[in-house]
């Protein structure tokens, strides 16, 4: 079977060059790609405090696991190896629109960044990030 494809193949491509110049069809082929991660909700853990600290400005969409909602404005995200940043959200977002789950969509490097990026949910709420906090947890009494 390969044998017959190639010397078709071969055909297919010589022929436009044997055509006069006055039959010659030009077409553009184009091609975009658009990248879209789904984020599973998680289940929260039971008698974990979190505290909060400065943040990266950019998370890599290759080292997230997963999300929790833990209020309004917040969703923390759970990156593989156990950490967890949170993402803050604007003022006017309901953090209860992504308890079905959220997407995010990475630039070109895979990077969803704070003050650039948008959560997207489900039901097609969208909520812009504006920071990124580093949680730590801390020990209850």
């Amino acid at each position: 079977m390969r044998r017959v494809l190639v010397p078709l193949l071969l055909l297919a491509v010589a022929a436009p060059a044997a055509a006069p110049a006055s039959d010659t069809l030009l077409a553009q082929l184009t091609v975009r790609q658009r990248v879209i991660i789904r984020v599973p909700r998680v289940a929260p853990p039971k008698a974990i405090t979190w505290k909060e600290k400065r943040g990266p400005k950019c998370v890599p969409t290759a080292a997230l696991a997963g999300a929790v909602v833990t209020a309004r404005d917040r969703i923390d995200l759970v990156l593989r190896g156990g950490q967890r940043v949170r993402a803050r959200l604007d003022d006017d977002c309901r953090g209860l629109d992504f308890y079905s789950g959220f997407y995010l969509r990475p630039d070109a490097r895979g990077l969803v960044c704070a003050g650039r990026d948008a959560i997207r949910s489900r039901a097609g709420a969208r909520c812009q990030i504006d920071r990124f906090r580093l949680l730590e947890a801390v020990a209850v009494p």
